[in-house]
């Protein structure tokens, strides 16, 4: 009501305005930046129970309960996996001009082992490209040209977990194509068909983004989004860089399956180290 005053706005057109452009309802906005700033608690050290009372939450299960919902794992795991630096202000303004469809949220920082994948790889011609990673790019032409590659992969090799991944596998010096890599998880000792690869992803540290959920016709340009924001806005003020010894990637699960989610999402797998000093 306060807030819907201030601006000069009924209450129900501010919270249609705001859940329009900022991704989330107001309240679930404001949880969710308790819980990012909760976060940076967490990987100082603080106890997750003193977190709780600080920012709001009657009980230590009621705050593990909302941070679940949120991240997908508890606080007493995630804090394992925090960014060492506070959740960046959102620049609305920004985020609409790169139209990703709602607030990036704090990625998690893994380490992942060593796996394999396996599937089609193709190349690309594209002028002027500004970001070796922006596979998504190639988005709008699979789309468009071949959403029968993913059916062929699942019938061909039969994987035992569901996901696919989407990799550039060219040379970050190479700037007007690119060789991209569509695949899912490898089960060993599964055969490899013809006109498909085998590809072993090494190990690494990971910032772990996941796209705002978006309508469908919205995919695309909130991937694309995510990407701009991440290399423009994110990874200059962290304190991490890229890792060009590993390989970044894009994941698709369930939760990028339009017939089961009105709305969707994905993941984006960055390999980070810490920033070099002077």
């Amino acid at each position: 009501m306060e807030l819907a005053k201030m601006v000069g706005y009924s209450p129900y057109h501010f919270y249609r305005i705001f859940d329009k452009q900022i991704g989330y309802t107001v309240m679930d906005y404001v949880l969710k930046r308790k819980l990012q700033y909760a976060l940076y608690e967490l990987v100082r050290g603080e106890k997750i129970i003193q977190i709780a009372l600080d920012y709001g939450f009657e009980t230590h299960s009621g705050f593990t309960k909302a941070f679940k919902k949120c991240f997908g794992s508890p606080p007493s795991l995630y804090r394992l996996h925090c960014p060492t630096s506070l959740p960046q202000k959102p620049d609305l303004l920004n985020l609409q001009k790169k139209k990703v469809g709602g607030i990036v949220m704090q990625p998690k920082i893994i380490q992942k082992q060593p796996f394999t994948i396996a599937g089609k790889t193709f190349e690309s011609a594209i002028e002027k490209i500004l970001y070796t990673r922006d596979a998504p790019a190639f988005w709008d032409q699979r789309i468009s040209a071949d959403e029968s590659i993913e059916r062929t992969l699942y019938g061909l090799l039969a994987p035992k977990e569901h996901g696919e991944y989407c990799i550039n596998l060219s040379n970050a010096q190479i700037n007007d194509y690119f060789t991209y890599l569509f695949a899912v998880n490898y089960d060993q000792n599964t055969p490899i068909p013809d006109g498909l690869i085998k590809f072993r992803v090494p190990a690494a540290t990971y910032a772990v983004f996941k796209t705002p959920s978006v309508k469908t016709e919205q995919f695309v340009s909130a991937i694309k989004g995510t990407w701009q924001y991440i290399l423009e806005n994110w990874l200059p003020h962290s304190l991490y860089e890229v890792d060009e010894k590993g390989y970044d990637f894009e994941y698709y699960d369930e939760h990028c399956h339009d017939w089961e989610y009105e709305k969707i999402v994905m993941e984006i797998y960055l390999p980070i180290k810490n920033k070099s000093r002077g």
